[in-house]
């Protein structure tokens, strides 16, 4: 058995507990998951929330990993990180102490129940694209196209990159 044969790319926010400071230890505890290699992590960009707009804004990033882990697992991975980090899901775009989201996985096409690969709101947003192009810039999202292509339809969606990456 091969080590780290797939590539995925993660999506990371957080708006809740010194935002910056979540996303920054949720990138080096990607490194620590079992099979799994963080290669690649984009630096820290501010972004104002989505669908519930009564929130303070978002600190997003975008990681590019190295793993052994099927989907299912590597998703269960980062839902077991979220709750490490305190979160709860009181309502849907609830502020949030981090957020982590499989955004690709390979070429992987799929959908089973509570997982979709690709993400599939991840080429309407700036706040993942920027950051993905940042780390990717060639990358071609499986089904969609081209990540820089889908950045192009975004953009009215106000961005700011933090001086203090995440590199």
């Amino acid at each position: 058995m091969g080590r780290f044969q797939h590539i995925a790319y993660v999506g990371l926010g957080s708006n809740l507990a010194d935002p910056a400071a979540q996303v920054v230890q949720a990138l080096a505890a990607l490194d620590a998951l079992p099979q799994t290699r963080l290669l690649k992590k984009s630096s820290l960009y501010r972004s104002a929330p989505v669908g519930y707009l009564n929130q303070p804004d978002f600190i997003n990033a975008v990681a590019q990993v190295e793993t052994e882990l099927a989907p299912r697992a590597l998703l269960d991975a980062l839902l077991a990180l979220e709750l490490e980090c305190g979160r709860t899901r009181e309502f849907l775009n609830a502020p949030r102490t981090l957020d982590l989201d499989v955004l690709m996985y390979d070429d992987l096409l799929h959908h089973e129940h509570g997982l979709t690969v690709p993400h599939p709101q991840m080429h309407l947003r700036a706040f993942v694209l920027l950051p993905l192009l940042e780390i990717a810039p060639d990358c071609i999202i499986p089904g969609v196209g081209a990540a820089a292509d889908a950045m192009a339809g975004c953009a009215g969606q106000q961005l700011e990159r933090l001086e203090h990456a995440a590199k």
